[in-house]
């Protein structure tokens, strides 16, 4: 039966297969003459997208809200009264003033504030606070005055 449809319709069959090859064909050099005769406009196009795409992309990583918390626990010495560690500042060789430059940092004054304060110059005060970093071993203010407050020399 199925055999009989075949024969019937054999060239039926062939005439639409020839037909779809014939389109594709077709379709396939007005595809190729298109590209070829419009290639620059196609380069052209297809840069601007993907630059177009690259610039949406960066845009949303730069505008981006970045929310970075960091949670720093420390331990909080509390002292009813405070007593000068004498033997830490002889250790250190740390002179009066310089003791009173550390504990105005740890007040949170300025270099400005301190010189203010101590009626010597900003530059003094300056000197006075690299000579502290480098006795106590520090690059910042929050670590020396944290090494301070540990050894008892600041309250």
């Amino acid at each position: 039966m199925v055999f009989k449809f075949l024969q019937r319709h054999v060239s039926v069959f062939f005439y639409g297969a020839s037909l779809a090859i014939l389109l594709l064909f077709i379709e396939w050099l007005e595809w190729r003459l298109i590209v070829v005769d419009n290639t620059l406009e196609l380069y052209a196009g297809a840069i601007a997208i993907l630059f177009t795409g690259l610039g949406i992309w960066l845009a949303n990583q730069l505008t981006r809200t970045r929310i970075n918390t960091v949670v720093v626990e420390k331990q909080v010495l509390q002292t009813s009264h405070f007593i000068l560690n004498e033997t830490e500042v002889a250790r250190l060789r740390l002179s009066k003033r310089e003791l009173e430059v550390l504990q105005l940092m740890a007040e949170g004054l300025s270099n400005l504030q301190i010189a203010d304060q101590l009626f010597i110059s900003l530059n003094t005060v300056k000197t006075h606070s690299s000579k502290i970093f480098e006795k106590l071993e520090v690059q910042r203010r929050t670590q020396a005055v944290e090494i301070g407050r540990k050894l008892n020399i600041i309250f």
